[in-house]
């Protein structure tokens, strides 16, 4: 891959980050993070692909043809105890983003023939639950899991307390080779608190033809096209990521890194 991994965010205006299948020179995964003021509107069709809309923080009501989803969201920020309203959208859908104040959300997009039905995704039915153990602790917010239905899209949020590792030890999703792991291009959107936070996250491969250790700020974005991935967040910052992820399968298998799985074993 030629594109460099770490999208900067843009510090003012509506667009925080982009990503498309041709910046990121991948096939599947799109992504666009945007701030809203209190009544502004974005607009977008989904065109040949799925869409979900997730509500970072703020409140919005969401536009779907005849369907109407109002004041959705409604937490100030992503490091509250509570998840997040989304809105997931099929194919051929021409969408409509109204911000009730100010607003941050996530559109996640990827190709879909036809995709399922329009759907509210209720913060009520998001499951949340923890991983790993002592400095390795993060807790999990599963927007779109498998389990929920979709075409392509994978949509998982993840906060990862101060001096913890996370998305550790290093796995990777990128060989098609189910039932032991699946192939699943990936973007990370990071969210720091407090916001002049930094966390570090390494993306490499097995030959180390891909190698690269990035240090992460406020809203930037990582790009994962192969090779293991992990987080680690310095003393004093909570870290908020936000995956997405897409491939030929809709499954999400993944393969540790063998020179690091000894400590699974020593709980």
């Amino acid at each position: 891959m030629s594109a460099p991994l770490l999208v900067k965010a843009s510090r003012s205006g509506k667009a925080i980050a982009t990503v498309t299948p041709e910046s990121a020179g991948w096939r599947y995964v799109g992504f666009e993070a945007l701030r809203l003021a209190a009544g502004e509107e974005h607009r977008a069709d989904t065109g040949q692909r799925e869409l979900c809309v997730v509500i970072v923080c703020g409140t919005a009501s969401v536009e779907c043809g005849a369907q109407r989803w109002n004041d959705i969201g409604g937490r100030a920020s992503p490091f509250e105890d509570a998840a997040p309203a989304a809105v997931y959208l099929p194919p051929g859908s021409a969408v409509r983003i109204t911000a009730k104040v100010e607003t941050e959300i996530a559109l996640c997009w990827a190709p879909a023939a036809r995709g399922v039905a329009p759907r509210l995704i209720a913060p009520a039915s998001i499951r949340k639950s923890a991983r790993g153990q002592g400095t390795n602790t993060r807790y999990v917010r599963d927007i779109l899991p498998q389990t929920e239905a979709a075409e392509a899209l994978l949509v998982v949020e993840v906060i990862t307390p101060p001096g913890h590792s996370s998305s550790y030890p290093p796995h990777k999703h990128d060989t098609d080779a189910l039932p032991v792991e699946s192939s699943l291009e990936e973007i990370y959107y990071h969210r720091l608190q407090p916001a002049q936070g930094f966390a570090f996250q390494r993306v490499y491969t097995d030959d180390r033809s891909l190698d690269e250790a990035m240090t992460v700020e406020n809203r930037d974005v990582v790009m994962v096209p192969r090779g293991y991935h992990p987080v680690v967040v310095p003393h004093g910052y909570t870290s908020y990521y936000l995956n997405v992820m897409a491939g030929p399968r809709r499954v999400w298998h993944f393969h540790n890194d063998p020179a690091h799985e000894w400590m699974l074993a020593s709980k």
